[in-house]
């Protein structure tokens, strides 16, 4: 059987529910094809015995990117879901028993770090950290996001190259800097610098070798805000889902795909492991950028693909799920546990490749913010440690009980959660072995492809695949990079840049959003 679309989406991740709508919006029909029996990719649902818990990410932040795709099609997003904003955004456990607060407020922030330490200088170099990361992120909105880039050549626009203005923007990325120097550079607390830090940790690397362009992140995060949408973060892609469905995009789950088909060099449509064969002349793959070449392309056009540039997995993670008869009153929706040394921390993660012996464990309590996630006075409880990708002798099966008696332990001596282990009533949990199982991701990764480099390692595939006309590329592990915003942003980015190459080609598409809406 033959299926005619314009576009076929591979994945139903939040990078290809936001093409799939984008492009619905404008014009063309699309068909999602989704391996799981679920949409929505990582934001999976788990529930049991009343408690439910988000099985992915956690941390909306930048609402305008989903907005700009329910924008796309003439919609309110507010039409579609609630989200409360949250400020404090995080709460900070630290090895000496201290906790901070990240609020939004910059005077507030000064005057917490002031009673946190006793002085003003770490507040004052706060305030010029987070001038630096509202440049950087200035910097990149101008370059970076929003179109299809590969590299540096993709940012610039020759006939502006060579102004003084760009030249001032270029040298503003602090090109040759890591995300931690430029931290330590103005950052004289430890303990606030590794707050800091994982700003960056939505990218899923060592801040001792990404690029300080990431320190960006830290300005969009406390511009924008923190969002909780009611419901967690799995009405997300129900809510895409919903619109992309009032669009006319049709969607297949349970069945993989097996090969992206082609003639003379162009995308013809895909193969299901049915048989089935999918016609079109577009496919846009959300399906980590790696494994697409290797599994899905003819292996001369994967060989040139993977020649371009060195791929390696962002890190991984132990998830464990914790449904507790009483919730904790002294944490917030948001928790960083610290480690006693991030050094020693990201030097075993990714310089050894192996679990922390004494990790940063993230907790997220959803029943705070006034979501029923839980019977009773109860949590559903979300802990997140990160570890290497999957190596070649990681037997996570033998790892996991001492690991998780390790995390157990952290939030126990750090977090003040010395009965956790009474309060357990349901407890679940996801290694990287069932993170690479499940989501079909390179060796375990949760965040796509690693952010190292000083001077490219902001920079991921290009969302056009120029080695094969008619493919894009959409997710964590294609650009812009990892994090909800910006996987959803990367599927807009696809979406948009299909249609633009579909206008230049000849091929018109009338737009019909009033017809749909109906």
């Amino acid at each position: 059987m033959k299926t005619q679309s314009d576009v076929i989406v591979i994945g139903s991740g939040l990078a290809g529910l936001a093409s799939a709508c984008t492009l619905a919006a404008r014009g063309y029909s699309v068909t999602v094809v989704e391996k799981n029996e679920w949409l929505g990719g990582k934001a999976a649902l788990l529930e049991d015995k009343g408690y439910r818990f988000d099985m992915g990410p956690t941390i909306l932040t930048l609402p305008s990117v989903l907005r700009r795709v329910f924008t796309e099609a003439g919609r309110k997003l507010e039409d579609y879901l609630d989200m409360v904003r949250l400020d404090p955004q995080w709460r900070c456990f630290f090895e000496d028993g201290k906790q901070f607060d990240l609020v939004e407020s910059l005077p507030e922030m000064k005057n917490r770090l002031r009673d946190f330490t006793g002085a003003d200088t770490t507040g004052n170099g706060y305030e010029k950290f987070m001038t630096i990361s509202k440049k950087l992120d200035e910097v990149s909105q101008k370059f970076f996001f929003w179109k299809s880039v590969g590299g540096i050549a993709d940012t610039m626009n020759v006939k502006e190259s060579f102004s003084l203005n760009v030249l001032r923007d270029v040298l503003s990325l602090r090109f040759g800097r890591t995300v931690a120097g430029l931290v330590r550079s103005h950052i004289p607390d430890a303990r606030i610098a590794q707050m800091i830090d994982h700003f960056t940790q939505y990218v899923g690397s060592s801040p001792e070798a990404s690029p300080a362009v990431l320190c960006g992140i830290a300005h969009m995060q406390t511009d924008e805000g923190i969002w909780y949408p009611m419901g967690g973060t799995r009405a997300v892609p129900e809510a895409m889902v919903r619109l992309g469905r009032e669009l006319g995009v049709k969607y297949i789950t349970g069945h993989q795909v097996k090969s992206i088909d082609s003639q003379s060099g162009r995308v013809s449509g895909v193969t299901l492991d049915n048989g089935e064969v999918l016609k079109a002349e577009t496919v846009v793959s959300n399906s980590d950028c790696v494994r697409t070449c290797e599994e899905l392309l003819p292996k001369k056009v994967a060989d040139k693909f993977m020649s371009k540039r060195k791929f390696e997995a962002a890190c991984s993670g132990v998830v464990l799920y914790l449904g507790l008869r009483k919730k904790y009153d002294h944490i917030l929706h948001h928790n960083f546990v610290f480690s006693r040394d991030p050094h020693v921390e990201f030097s075993e993660i990714y310089g050894k490749g192996e679990p922390a012996a004494d990790p940063t464990c993230y907790v997220c309590a959803p029943s705070l913010s006034g979501d029923k996630v839980a019977p009773g006075n109860g949590e559903a409880l979300y802990i997140l440690v990160h570890t290497p990708y999957l190596r070649k002798h990681h037997d996570w099966n033998k790892m996991l009980p001492e690991y998780r008696n390790v995390i157990i332990n952290k939030l126990k001596t750090t977090a003040g959660m010395e009965d956790i282990e009474d309060r357990i009533e349901v407890e679940h949990s996801l290694t990287p072995a069932d993170i690479h199982r499940r989501y079909h991701v390179l060796n375990g990764a949760i965040y796509g492809l690693a952010s190292h480099g000083r001077f490219m390692g902001a920079f991921k595939p290009a969302n056009r695949v120029s080695e094969m006309k008619g493919l894009y590329l959409a997710g964590g592990s294609a650009h812009p990079g990892p994090g909800m915003p910006m996987v959803m942003m990367s599927g807009w980015i696809a979406a948009d840049t299909v249609d633009q190459d579909l206008r230049a080609s000849g091929t018109k598409v009338e737009k019909s959003i009033q017809g749909k809406a109906a």
